[in-house]
C-alpha cells in the first residue's frame, strides 16, 4: 500500500481550486468543510487545503492542522473516489481535539 502524498495527489493550481468551489458540492461539520468535485478523470483523488489566518494566527498551528488532514488523506486515499477535494478548516483544532477533526473528516469524505 502506498502512503505517499506526491504531487499527483495535490491540487496545485488556482484553477483546480476554482473548479472545485464552482461545483458547489459542500458538506460541513463543526471544525471542517469539504468541497467536492465530480469525477476528475485521473483515477485517483486529489486534495487541496485551506487554513486561513483568521482561523489560526500562528503559522505553526495552521501547519499542524494541515499536517493532520494530509496524514488522514494519505492513509485513506485508496478508499476515496477519484474526485477533487478541498478541505477548509472553519474552526481551529489542537492536539486535544485532533481526533474529533479526523472523525469529522471521515464523515465528510465518505462516499455517497
Amino acid at each position: 500500500m502506498d502512503y505517499g502524498f506526491s504531487k499527483q495527489y495535490r491540487l496545485l493550481k488556482t484553477d483546480d481550486y476554482s473548479s472545485v468551489f464552482a461545483y458547489k458540492n459542500r458538506k460541513s461539520r463543526d471544525l471542517l468543510q469539504v468541497f467536492r468535485s465530480s469525477d476528475n478523470g485521473l483515477g485517483h483523488p486529489r486534495l487541496g487545503l485551506v487554513v486561513s489566518k483568521k482561523t489560526a494566527k500562528r503559522a505553526n498551528r495552521r501547519n499542524y492542522m494541515k499536517r493532520v488532514i494530509r496524514d488522514w488523506f494519505r492513509r485513506h486515499k485508496d478508499t476515496l473516489p477519484p474526485h477533487d477535494f478541498v478541505v477548509r478548516v472553519s474552526r481551529a483544532f489542537t492536539r486535544e481535539t485532533a481526533e474529533q477533526a479526523r472523525a469529522q473528516l471521515a464523515q465528510l469524505m465518505e462516499k455517497r
